[in-house]
């Protein structure tokens, strides 16, 4: 989804409240794969770069009648993740930086979900939860928006699209490998779009 696309399609989307009707329980869902991308972004010598990882699965569980208990688990396939550039790609999948030998997959479980103004997910609303990168696990939160298609019914949460942002220190995870050529800080920056299980 481009820029454009994605701005036109934020502006118009109608926000998800915090409570829903008594029978909206929890919901499982599915990614739509054409619809989900997980870029993050790095400096390499003083010069943005930056690459995508593929999604090898997803548990997504969507509590309508209360959105802070629903549960995101997913798995990303270090393993695949591209970058621009050819010999960027093979030093980070190497030992010193990814270790896709040992560690092939990057693993994401949900501890909290914080809405935002107003009791919303699209406003602000942050995603807490235990990230696994190299064997090592250590939280980090996201900003999340969560919206259903511009257009839709208010009852209609078949479709849902979902924005994840942050950052986090590649030295917490060990990654530490060329630190004279890249910066610390890896951005990231998720997007899906979900179906209801039916």
């Amino acid at each position: 989804m481009n820029r454009m696309t994605r701005r036109a399609l934020l502006a118009g989307l109608v926000a998800l409240p915090l409570t829903r009707p008594a029978h909206a329980a929890t919901a499982p869902y599915e990614l739509v794969p054409q619809g989900t991308s997980v870029d993050f972004t790095f400096d390499l010598s003083g010069l943005a770069q930056s690459g995508t990882m593929p999604v090898q699965a997803a548990n997504i569980q969507i509590n309508l009648s209360d959105l802070t208990k629903s549960r995101v688990v997913v798995t990303l396939n270090a393993a695949e993740a591209r970058t621009k550039l050819p010999f960027a790609r093979s030093a980070m999948l190497g030992a010193e930086v990814l270790d896709i030998a040992s560690f092939p997959t990057i693993h994401f479980v949900s501890t909290k979900v914080e809405l935002g103004d107003g009791g919303r997910i699209s406003r602000g609303a942050k995603i807490t939860g235990d990230l696994t990168l190299r064997g090592v696990t250590r939280p980090i939160t996201l900003q999340a928006d969560l919206f259903r298609p511009h257009g839709s019914a208010a009852d209609n949460l078949d479709m849902l699209s979902i924005r994840l942002t942050g950052a986090l220190n590649r030295h917490d995870f060990g990654a530490s490998g060329y630190a004279d050529l890249v910066q610390d800080t890896v951005g990231l920056d998720i997007q899906a779009e979900i179906k209801r299980v039916k």
